[in-house]
């Protein structure tokens, strides 16, 4: 199951990483730093916050599909289009990435014994550690400290996993079930405008 959330997780961050690189204007080598760093920067932190060496460091997937993702929307000639970062295919790409990671990062939190902070934590950093990196790097105010209910999905997902665990439901059904409602949350949210108020 961690292995399949982390596949899409980066999939869909290659392809939200990729469009925030284009926005910004970035050459090709901003591009590909931008699109590794949405799709494997927080699974890097995760795992060296649990004392494993990184996934993408053992496994030639990862890269490989990065690489791929990119290249596959420079042919078709995604970097020429006008805001596409509003575009229904990029908010969807990037609540699946979001989803998809914090679910993959409780099951490592879960599997290395962590308890329930721990839990929130490292299901936070998988789903938003790249994100950050990649807008420190490019000079811009984190995009998860503008749009509050972001961040709250990846915590909504780290604790659902918890209980699913905690009740020993982590069958496929119920995660795929904890996915789909994740996904419509987050889509929601963004379309709605949701935001943690101030006061």
């Amino acid at each position: 199951m961690f292995e399949l959330t982390e596949y899409i997780g980066i999939i869909a961050f290659s392809v939200s990483g990729f469009f925030v690189a284009v926005r910004n204007k970035l050459d090709l080598l901003g591009i590909l730093i931008s699109t590794f760093l949405t799709a494997l920067g927080g699974g890097i932190i995760r795992d060296i916050s649990v004392g494993k060496i990184p996934f993408t460091f053992i496994h030639d997937y990862p890269a490989a599909i990065v690489f791929s993702i990119m290249v596959f929307m420079i042919l078709l000639r995604f970097h020429k289009r006008n805001s596409i970062e509003n575009k229904l295919f990029f908010i969807l790409s990037d609540s699946i990435g979001l989803v998809s990671f914090s679910i993959g990062g409780a099951f490592i939190a879960i599997e290395a014994n962590l308890n329930f902070t721990g839990i929130l934590v490292i299901s936070f950093i998988t789903a938003v550690g790249g994100g950050i990196i990649r807008d420190i790097i490019i000079n811009e105010v984190p995009f998860i400290f503008k749009t509050g209910f972001y961040g709250t999905v990846a915590l909504l997902m780290g604790l659902g996993i918890y209980l699913l665990d905690l009740f020993k439901l982590t069958s496929p059904i119920f995660v795929i079930v904890l996915f789909t409602i994740g996904v419509l949350i987050r889509v929601t949210a963004y379309y709605k405008r949701w935001s943690i108020p101030l006061k």
